[in-house]
């Protein structure tokens, strides 16, 4: 029964672990390369990216609204790239990360809530 609202949520988490590895792993594992080497192993990631996500907006949409679809993929982004960033790229998680997430869930809060 929710298995169907967990679903595309599942495929955004998916997608966007892809997402941030293209965006920004190439900071990290082939800063040394031209940028045009690290412009196709992005791409080449993306489409893995692109996999998950063109199905999970397709799905996701059958049950959620645009606007809510957008939320939860904004907070899946928030979600993964804070651990990226402190476990692969070893940045510092700070206060004002926390605060960006705190407007996240009131955003959240907005969007679900009724009219």
């Amino acid at each position: 029964m929710y298995i169907k609202y967990a679903i595309p949520i599942a495929m955004l988490f998916i997608s966007n672990i892809f997402m941030t590895y293209a965006w920004y792993g190439h900071l990290k594992f082939v800063a040394s390369k031209p940028v045009i080497i690290a412009i196709l192993i992005s791409w080449g990631v993306a489409f893995f990216e692109y996999c998950f996500q063109v199905p999970a907006n397709r799905i996701g949409h059958t049950i959620y609204t645009l606007p809510q679809l957008k939320i939860i993929q904004e907070v899946i982004t928030m979600t993964i790239f804070a651990g990226f960033s402190y476990f692969v790229m070893k940045e510092k998680l700070t206060m004002n990360y926390m605060w960006a997430s705190l407007c996240m869930v009131g955003a959240v809060f907005f969007i679900f809530r009724g009219n």
